[in-house]
């Protein structure tokens, strides 16, 4: 079972949410909360798997939640998905920052969201197909703010291994498939890939790639335009 709670200061929206995601196999509602306060408590009490965060809520909001979320939890912390009403980019890059893995629409299918907890659940990350492109876009072409802190990461403490799993990560490549490219296992991908995340104080996919654009690891390719599914795989 993986184990969901739900974030929404519309009580109508987050029963709706609720209802939806107990009425679906594998899944278990272990809390709902109204703000962002009370989400970081119930996140701690509960320590579900996945967490769908509204972004604008009184008190305290989606990111500042989701930031105080994942630093207190010191084992395992829980995947969030940001949901939104709103397709703002700033939005979609402050989510970055603080180590969400994924970023929705309130306005997505069911199914879409359900695939989607499934997707972060298993480690992957995805943004909507609306923002995707301008994300990409705005990386590869240079003019995407500043994701990660202000301290330059060190990426020589890496491995040349390490460095190489950080780089495809950055190009949108599953584990599988970096995998295959370099002829190791997923088990190993997935060892070096965390490895690296611990040395660099990632706490999630997402950010690996922000860093791998940032720092150059990974560069706009000559003569291409991203593809929407460059950065996340897509649920269409």
């Amino acid at each position: 079972m993986t184990s969901v709670l739900v974030v929404d200061d519309q009580i109508l929206i987050r029963a709706g949410l609720a209802a939806l995601l107990r009425a679906a196999p594998g899944l278990e509602v272990v809390g709902e909360a109204a703000d962002g306060d009370e989400a970081v408590s119930l996140a701690a009490a509960t320590r579900p798997d996945v967490v769908l965060m509204d972004i604008r809520m009184p008190r305290l909001d989606g990111i500042e939640a989701t930031r105080r979320m994942l630093a207190q939890a010191r084992q395992a912390p829980p995947k969030v998905v940001m949901l939104t009403t709103f397709d703002l980019d700033e939005y979609v890059f402050a989510a970055l920052s603080v180590g969400a893995s994924g970023f929705l629409l309130k306005n997505s299918p069911p199914e879409r969201l359900l695939a989607a907890i499934d997707m972060v659940a298993a480690g992957d990350m995805l943004f909507a197909p609306s923002v995707t492109r301008r994300l990409i876009e705005a990386y590869t072409q240079g003019s995407g703010p500043a994701c990660l802190s202000s301290e330059v990461p060190n990426l020589g403490l890496l491995t040349g291994r390490e460095l190489q799993v950080m780089r495809l990560v950055g190009t949108g490549m599953a584990n599988a498939e970096i995998a295959a490219q370099l002829v190791v296992s997923e088990a190993t991908v997935k060892t070096h890939l965390n490895r690296a995340m611990a040395k660099l104080n990632l706490t999630s996919r997402a950010q690996a790639v922000v860093l791998a654009y940032e720092t150059g690891l990974v560069t706009a390719r000559a003569n291409r335009t991203p593809e929407v599914g460059d950065l996340a795989p897509e649920l269409d």
